[in-house]
This record gives structure tokens, C-alpha cells and sequence, in this order.
């Protein structure tokens, strides 16, 4: 009685339980077996991706500027010293002019003196030549060095053209030269054609001997300080400046003496025409400048437009 009744209890509530419909496992996920939401789309299979990390920013350091002596310390070690010297690719101007001065001072040395003293008599600035042939002797005279290769303007001549020369050009580097050369020359000069056609003077004096590169170092000198940083410029000037003068107040060659001051006064006013041709001669290696594309605003209905740069 107790066991049938039982059985039939069984049965009842089998029949009775909540069986699944076919909607409800129409809206299960067949892979995670989690039910889905009718009407709601991109529920199957949707996975959260989370946002990819920013990458951490940190602000640069920022670094104190290095005092000025530091960085003129910092330059004074990156010098090349073989980059004093003239080269024939680099400096072809300051290298042939040096072979040029080497081989008439070789002849100096070691010629007759008669032939030494004919040649050099021939190529003086003198008053006399310059009345007769002033372009031959203009030009001869700068061939000869007084005092040798170990003098002090020989010297500077191969340092100061070869640093003149690698920021201005052979061409310019020349000109400043000549330029120096002859305006001091014929201001030493022309005053004492004067002084002996109005007496002053002996008819001797328009027979001096004059030759030389003097000059036109100096005025290479004046020049090359314009081109360089203050910390060089100034005490270039004063070093050279001082030397010039101390020769003056000496009072052994006076003429000589005020045509370098003349010289050295020459070379710096040529400040701005050798600045300007740095200037130009920097921008000329670096290339021209690309021209900047200008991109107006974009509206609806428009199209970008672009202008190139003037």
C-alpha cells in the first residue's frame, strides 16, 4: 500500500516537473551556456577587451644651461689642431700662397744676395714704381716675406688666412687680403710722394724698399675677428692691436708702423660685408629650405586646400 503509493507520487511529480523549452535554449550561448537577452545584439561570443595602458609620460629633465666658460672650454677641445693648417682641398688660396712664400723665402736664404736684393728692388712699392707699373709691383711686392718664414706675420699669415679662408671662401679670403695690401700701401706711399715734391723729404725716399705681406695679415686679422665668437674676438684684437702699437711708439719704421694700424683699422671695417658673406656661404651648404605646406580647415562640402610657402 505504502510502496504503490509512493510509485504514483513519483510518477505524478515527474510528469509535473518544469522542462525546458525550446525558446529558452534557443537563447542560451552554446559556449559559456549563459543565457542571452532577447533583443539585445552582440551578446553571443562578446568578450570585454579592456582598453590597451597609455604609456607613462615623464616629463624631461630639465637640465641647467652650462655656465659660458664651460662651453668655450667644451669648444676649446673639440678643436682639431691640424685644422689650423691650410690644405690644398680646404684652403686652396692659403695653401698655394703659403708653397708660393716658402719658395721666395727658400730664395732669400740661399740665393746671391745681389740677385735677392734686384729682384726684391724690382717688386718694391716703392713712390717710383707705382708712378711707373703700380699693378706689377702692387702685386710682386706680396710675394716676399721680410724676416723669413719664422717671422711673426709669416706665422699668422698661415694661421689667420687658413681660419679666414674656411669661413669666408679662397675667393673672398683673397680679396680682404689684396684689399688691405693696397689701401695701406698707397696710404704709406702717396704721403711721402708728397712730403718730397714739397720738400719735406729727400728725392731718396721715393727709392725705399717696400715689400711684404704685412698688411694684409693685418687687415686679415681685423677682419677674421669679426667672424668670431666675443670671448675670441676681443682678446685677439687687443693681443695683435697692442703689438702694432707698441711697434709704433718704437718709432723705427714710423710709415710702416701706421700702415699696419692702417691695416688692422681696414680689416674690421669690413665687419659686415665678410659677415654677410659667412652668412650666405652658410646658408648656401645647408641647402635651400623646403617650402612649408599651409593646410586651411577642413568644413563639410570642403576640400583642404594648400599653399606653398613664400
Amino acid at each position: 500500500m505504502d510502496r504503490s503509493t509512493t510509485a504514483t507520487e513519483t510518477a505524478v511529480a515527474t510528469t509535473t516537473a518544469p522542462t525546458a523549452s525550446s525558446a529558452d535554449v534557443a537563447l542560451k550561448d552554446p559556449q559559456t551556456g549563459t543565457l542571452l537577452l532577447d533583443g539585445v545584439p552582440r551578446q553571443r561570443g562578446a568578450t570585454t577587451v579592456p582598453p590597451a595602458p597609455r604609456p607613462a609620460t615623464t616629463s624631461p629633465a630639465l637640465v641647467p644651461p652650462a655656465p659660458p666658460v664651460s662651453r668655450a672650454l667644451a669648444r676649446l677641445r673639440s678643436l682639431r689642431p691640424w685644422g689650423l693648417l691650410p690644405t690644398p682641398t680646404g684652403t686652396p688660396f692659403t695653401f698655394g700662397y703659403a708653397a708660393v712664400l716658402t719658395v721666395t723665402a727658400m730664395v732669400t736664404d740661399h740665393a746671391d744676395p745681389s740677385l735677392v736684393h734686384a729682384l726684391q728692388q724690382g717688386s718694391s712699392t716703392d713712390v717710383a714704381h707705382l708712378v711707373r707699373e703700380p699693378v706689377l709691383v702692387l702685386l710682386a711686392s706680396a710675394l716676399w716675406m721680410a724676416g723669413g718664414i719664422t717671422s711673426p706675420y709669416a706665422i699668422g699669415f698661415v694661421l689667420v688666412l687658413t681660419a679666414l679662408e674656411r669661413r669666408i671662401g679662397g675667393l673672398r679670403a683673397a680679396g680682404v687680403f689684396l684689399l688691405g695690401h693696397v689701401l695701406a700701401t698707397l696710404a704709406t706711399e702717396v704721403p711721402v710722394g708728397l712730403s718730397v715734391l714739397v720738400g719735406d723729404l729727400p728725392d731718396s725716399s721715393l727709392h725705399r724698399l717696400d715689400y711684404g705681406i704685412s698688411f694684409g695679415v693685418a687687415t686679415s686679422v681685423g677682419a677674421l675677428a669679426g667672424l668670431l665668437r666675443p670671448w675670441l674676438r676681443w682678446p685677439l684684437l687687443v693681443v695683435f692691436g697692442s703689438m702694432v702699437v707698441g711697434d709704433l711708439l718704437e718709432f723705427a719704421d714710423p710709415m710702416t708702423d701706421w700702415g699696419h694700424v692702417m691695416s688692422l683699422a681696414i680689416g674690421v671695417s669690413t665687419w659686415p660685408l665678410v659677415r654677410g658673406w659667412r652668412r650666405a656661404r652658410t646658408q648656401a651648404a645647408s641647402g635651400p629650405a623646403a617650402p612649408a605646406a599651409v593646410h586651411t580647415a577642413q568644413t563639410p562640402g570642403t576640400v583642404a586646400a594648400w599653399h606653398p610657402g613664400r
